[in-house]
């Protein structure tokens, strides 16, 4: 079964700006999935645990969160209280029986580097391995 991943990255503004200054011809030059659309926030730390939940509602197999590195926060504790958030949902959906793999938090540094790049090639990795998101099943039953 051929299968193509509906990732989505919630970005701050500061990590992936220069990233995207670079455009996406380069960031796919460089290896950036195309699996993958970067939703870009003002602080991954005003990021709601409901809008990381809405994404799996409308279609999406993974998601992930790219915020400043814990100690280098722009937004001071941003960082850590997006980390939280993503951990809570980590919990939620193993107790669904879900793939808790199918949200994670990394941080990188700003500017154009490969962590960035490395965060996007991981992700399509693992749920190219777990397959589509159950929820998109759940949905589809409901129709």
């Amino acid at each position: 079964m051929s299968f193509t991943p509906n990732i989505q990255a919630f970005c701050c503004h500061y990590t992936s700006q220069q990233t995207l200054a670079e455009g996406r011809e380069a960031m796919l030059e460089e290896g950036f999935p195309a699996t993958v659309t970067i939703n870009r926030v003002t602080c991954t730390g005003k990021l709601k645990v409901s809008t990381l939940l809405a994404a799996f509602e409308e279609g999406a197999d993974g998601v992930y969160v790219v915020g400043c590195p814990l100690d280098g926060c722009h937004n001071l504790m941003g960082s850590q209280r997006a980390a939280k958030r993503v951990g809570a949902i980590k919990k939620a959906l193993a107790e669904l029986e879900v793939e808790p793999e199918r949200i994670e938090m990394f941080h990188a540094p700003r500017g154009f580097h490969p962590e960035f790049i490395d965060a996007a090639r991981q992700m399509d990795e693992t749920i190219r391995r777990l397959g589509p998101s159950p929820f998109k099943e759940a949905a589809a039953g409901n129709e």
